[in-house]
């Protein structure tokens, strides 16, 4: 058991660390989309939704990945 603790704590930590990334690329997306409309640099916000995006994908196959070790884990399906 302790060799699949380890690797659920990997998933688990992997996946958090990309939700970590995800948030802060939205944050830089959300900081670029609340300056005043004179100063909003379009292509510095087009870039960071594309960073954000990007993150979330991430973030989708880390949790998809730690998922599948939970069931593998919990139910024996593999």
């Amino acid at each position: 058991m302790g060799d699949e603790d380890a690797e659920l704590d990997r998933l688990q930590s992997a996946y958090k660390a990309a939700v970590d990334s995800w948030i802060t690329a939205i944050r830089a997306e959300e900081a670029l989309a609340s300056v005043h409309h004179r100063v909003a640099e379009v292509d510095a916000w087009e870039n960071a939704h594309f960073l954000a995006e990007e993150a979330r994908g991430r973030t989708e196959a880390a949790k998809a990945a730690y998922e599948d070790g939970l069931r593998s884990r919990l139910f024996d399906i593999h």
